[in-house]
């Protein structure tokens, strides 16, 4: 914290929702059955009341917080929370519904298996020839494993696979001297990274020269934030070797595999195939011919506005949250970050910069520095769900594009945590918590939806007049730029800000990787994106002639160079949220946004340096069929 009053709390200080008097877990569908009797405490996600208000009076005055957190506590610990829209009371619609499902859901569960299993198998026998079989064989491997641990607890396949890790690998990680673990591994991430870079046979412009290139620009890059950390000492490398490590097993496993390009060519197909159902509504409220007209308002905005209230559906009932709670312990136990930071982290690919923080919004003003800086990186360092639709919809490589949100996420914990490493006591070390919000929380699922139809036309309003009001301002700079060159007796026509940029990041396009006779047109996009914000990049990108004829290693290599909300404009947005969520820690959230931003920004670039690695041209030939 940036003061001693924010360090300790007074006694009559509302304690965070942190505090264990606020911590419950509910008897979610999903942990019903057995295995809620017999679930493993220790890998769970704990959720937090965000009411503070109704706190029991004897801890009014208890000035020993924070105290150590227990596991579970009843009802009673609570305090006098409103229970009237809880699902759990069998009083409301929603409790009525899960009382007659915990009785039949045997049945229930029963049945959806057998339909899946004899889906999986009539496509497995009748088109095996024809059709891919690993998507169908994950879905159905996915449903079936679910179902089985909602009767099995899991502890019942964790604890002997934790029985078999603990007496083999690490009893080999035990007899290692300490001094020697991090060299090692530091040793061992050098050797994955050339393997990976060097191997490959070369095809076209993708030489082993230009992977190499690549590999120097992330290399520079690491340097340049190590040098510049606010305490070197501080830095926590298990976290930046596995950051780095994870971020590149990522693209060797979409850029490399055939089973990697055929999941995210499924996952990047779903997203696409939102375009076709936002169309269908486009064509109820104008014509069917509507939709087959290229106006980025028709082809961009519709699925926004539908992809928003969809997520906020899926929030509503669940889903989200429980796939960010996976994301979000994977992360906390690999690369040893706190609770609150592995939960952003999880979330900004899905739901955005803003909103993400919103999932810890009772932590906020009791987050570390160091927190701080690692909420807002994350936020700059990859693009939400929402516009990564819309950059389907104009044209751009899709596995890309996903594969970038996701790799952008182990490189954004490393690189913030070069950048600013943690000093402070963190209130969620050691402990992932997801609070839930019910002051906000909707109604039922159609008031979630209608929310999320509303909020995704803000949305999508937004968008439109920020892109007509920079694109505009663009315009003015460059002609005032051409009318001030012409009295210098500079003849050239280009003289714009596009022209100016370019130059200014040919040598960061130059450390990407990207081949010689094209980096001033990369260079000129990278700062575009980063001036103006990525939606102007990509646009250009997909429309201008002078990028779309770039060859396919540079557009994979500019693609992922764009794609974060690392611009001058986001750095606003992340301010007025997280001042807004917590209006005593302005001061230090201002004190850290710009290293955050500029964290953010490189952390994207990290993306881009590692795709240049990977990057081989047949990938690059997949990826315009796919687009085509």
């Amino acid at each position: 914290m940036s003061s001693s009053d924010e360090k300790t709390l007074s006694p009559d200080a509302s304690p965070p929702v942190a505090g264990h008097l606020h911590e419950h877990r509910h008897q979610h569908v999903h942990h019903g059955g057995a295995a809620a009797d017999h679930v493993n405490h220790s890998n769970d996600v704990t959720y937090a009341d965000m009411t503070q208000q109704d706190r029991p009076k004897s801890y009014e005055k208890s000035s020993d917080y924070p105290a150590e957190k227990t596991s579970l506590t009843t009802d009673e610990e609570l305090g006098n929370v409103d229970r009237s829209r809880d699902s759990n009371n069998p009083e409301s619609p929603t409790g009525f519904v899960k009382t007659w499902y915990r009785k039949l859901r045997a049945p229930i569960h029963l049945f959806i298996w057998l339909v899946f299993t004899a889906w999986w198998i009539f496509g497995l026998v009748k088109f095996r020839k024809t059709k891919n079989w690993l998507i169908p064989f994950l879905v159905y491997l996915a449903i079936t494993l679910r179902i089985i641990t909602l009767w099995i607890p899991v502890r019942y396949v964790m604890d002997p696979a934790k029985l078999v890790w603990r007496h083999t690998v690490f009893r080999v990680y035990e007899f290692i001297p300490k001094y020697l673990h991090r060299p090692l591994a530091a040793i061992g991430t050098v050797a994955v990274f050339l393997l990976g870079t060097l191997v490959p046979a070369e095809s076209g412009d993708n030489t082993r020269l230009g992977r190499l290139q690549a590999l120097f620009g992330l290399v520079v890059i690491l340097f340049v934030m190590a040098v510049t950390s606010r305490k070197f000492t501080a830095i926590p490398w298990h976290t930046v070797i596995g950051g780095m490590l994870t971020q590149f097993i990522i693209a060797l496993f979409v850029l490399r595999t055939h089973a990697g390009y055929d999941i995210f060519k499924f996952i990047s197909d779903l997203a696409r195939t939102l375009l076709g159902f936002a169309n269908q509504g486009v064509v109820f409220l104008t014509d069917e011919n509507v939709p087959k007209v290229k106006w980025f308002v028709i082809g961009v905005i519709p699925p926004i506005i539908f992809f928003v209230a969809l997520v906020a559906l899926l929030f509503h009932v669940g889903l989200i949250q429980w796939f960010i709670g996976k994301f979000a312990v994977f992360f906390f136990w690999t690369l040893r970050v706190s609770g609150g930071e592995a939960v952003v982290a999880s979330a900004t690919p899905f739901i955005g910069q803003g909103e993400s923080a919103m999932l810890i919004r009772p932590f906020v003003p009791y987050l570390t520095l160091a927190e701080l800086h690692q909420v807002m990186t994350c936020g700059f360092a990859t693009i939400a769900g929402s516009v990564l639709v819309a950059y389907i919809g104009l044209g751009l490589n899709p596995q890309a594009l996903v594969s970038s949100c996701i790799m952008s996420i182990p490189a954004s914990l490393a690189i913030s945590k070069m950048r600013y490493p943690e000093t402070e006591e963190s209130l969620t070390a050691g402990k992932v918590v997801v609070p839930e919000n019910e002051a906000d929380k909707a109604a039922n699922p159609l008031h979630a939806f209608a929310n999320g139809a509303w909020l995704g036309l803000k949305i999508a309003a937004m968008i439109v007049a920020t892109l007509l009001c920079i694109i505009a301002f663009v315009g003015l700079i460059n002609g005032l730029l051409t009318w001030w060159g012409g009295y210098w007796g500079i003849s050239h026509p280009d003289l714009t800000l596009q022209f100016l940029l370019g130059y200014i990041f040919y040598p960061v396009a130059w450390l990407l990787g990207v081949p010689k006779g094209e980096l001033l047109q990369v260079g000129e996009l990278i700062g575009q994106k980063i001036i103006i914000n990525e939606f102007a990049a990509f646009l250009a990108l997909t429309t201008d002639p002078r990028y779309m004829k770039l060859s396919p290693r540079a557009t994979i290599i500019a693609t992922y160079a764009c794609c974060g909300f690392g611009n001058i404009g986001s750095l606003g947005t992340q301010i007025g949220v997280l001042s807004q969520i917590a209006p005593n820690r302005g001061g230090d959230v201002s004190r850290v946004a710009i290293s955050a931003l500029i964290a953010g920004i490189f952390s994207t670039l990290t993306s881009a340096a590692v795709a240049g690695m990977v990057y081989t041209e047949g990938i690059g030939l997949a990826s315009q069929v796919l687009n085509s």
